[in-house]
């Protein structure tokens, strides 16, 4: 039988809380930056090939980007052996860091 402690449940949420805020907000920092760079990059290629000094052929930009997209969101993850505990024992810890997580980023 699974016998549960309410104090060591609040320090599970809280802690996985307080690290879930702090990875995502430096989560969305770190996606800005790669979005300027990203961005930037782009715009020098456009820049460098009206000069005639690049030839870029889009499309293969495009593709690649597509396909590192759907297999991005392809990954797929093996099922726990016992789900029932597993999902009991970790419950506060995951509830705590998403809502953690979800915040840090939306503050960030």
């Amino acid at each position: 039988m699974v016998e549960f402690n309410l104090q060591q449940m609040g320090l599970e949420a809280g802690g996985g809380a307080l690290i879930g805020g702090i990875i995502g907000f430096a989560a969305k920092k770190i996606a800005k930056l790669i979005a300027i760079l990203v961005g930037l990059e782009l715009a020098l290629f456009k820049f460098l090939e009206t000069r005639g000094i690049l030839e870029v052929n889009w499309s293969a930009i495009g593709g690649a980007a597509q396909n590192a997209t759907s297999s991005a969101g392809g990954a797929t993850t093996g099922t726990p052996p016992s789900w029932i505990t597993s999902l009991l024992s970790a419950l506060p810890v995951s509830a705590g860091f998403a809502t953690g997580f979800f915040v840090g980023f939306k503050k960030g």
